[in-house]
């Protein structure tokens, strides 16, 4: 190998190594404002739903930040609204402290003529058999008070489908809150976050929260662990090119 092509190898690799653990630096200086940014929205008073429509239309205007800065994760809510259906959905490979389940929702209506709202009912154990599914009992069509904290998934780049699957008299199972299909699918508008209200009518079950899937302290972590390997492959590539000149 000539000197020069040992010399671009060991640039760019060492490059790619550096680069990759600043990106986890940016990552996680941006997770730390962003749990800064919760902490203020779980302080304010509850929104009502206009104000709420209101957050999502700006939401939706281009800005030079990243994506999960538009999120409207954890602000408060309040409404008055009533299911638009008996139909329950389960979310579809969810883990609540080390058991495999479901999230299970329920579709409720402001008004006619407004975007309904997916609202979280709890975390539901699954059943070892995927062809049995839990039977929830529905909340009954009438008006409730629900107020609670919002939030949105983000988007899986590698799987974003809804892949629902709807059985006679069964809940609807599907993968992914895809909300854009899942009003294609209900021939009705709906806005893009979920309601996790803290008073659930005749429910009580676990609600998971985790609106930042991976901590600063973890983005910190991976840092450290790239520098480290840039640190030793820099180390080897100098203790060959050693080696190489002595001969």
């Amino acid at each position: 190998m000539s000197r020069v092509l040992f010399v671009m190898i060991t640039l760019v690799v060492f490059g790619l190594l550096i680069k990759l653990g600043l990106w986890q630096l940016s990552r996680a200086a941006f997770k730390q404002e962003w749990q800064s940014t919760l902490i203020v929205r779980q302080q304010q008073h509850a929104l009502n739903y206009e104000a709420m429509l209101a957050l999502v239309n700006l939401s939706k205007l281009p800005t030079g930040s990243e994506s999960e800065a538009a999120l409207l994760t954890g602000y408060r809510l309040s409404i008055l609204a009533k299911p638009v259906n008996n139909t329950i959905m389960l979310l579809d490979n969810q883990v609540y402290q080390g058991q495999v389940g479901y999230l299970a929702y329920q579709v409720f209506e402001i008004t006619p003529e407004q975007p309904w709202i997916l609202v979280e009912l709890g975390f539901v154990a699954a059943n070892k058999d995927r062809r049995i599914l839990p039977q929830l009992e529905p909340l009954e069509i009438r008006y409730y008070t629900l107020y609670g904290r919002v939030y949105q998934k983000q988007t899986n780049p590698f799987s974003d489908q809804l892949d629902a699957e709807q059985r006679a008299d069964a809940p609807i199972r599907f993968q992914n809150i895809n909300t854009a299909a899942l009003a294609d699918m209900l021939e009705h508008s709906l806005i893009p976050v979920v309601l996790q209200p803290e008073n659930v009518p005749r429910y009580n079950l676990p609600q998971p929260w985790v609106p930042i899937p991976l901590s600063a302290q973890k983005h910190q972590g991976y840092a450290l662990q790239w520098f480290t390997m840039a640190g030793v492959f820099l180390g080897l590539m100098s203790w060959i090119a050693y080696r190489q000149y002595r001969r």
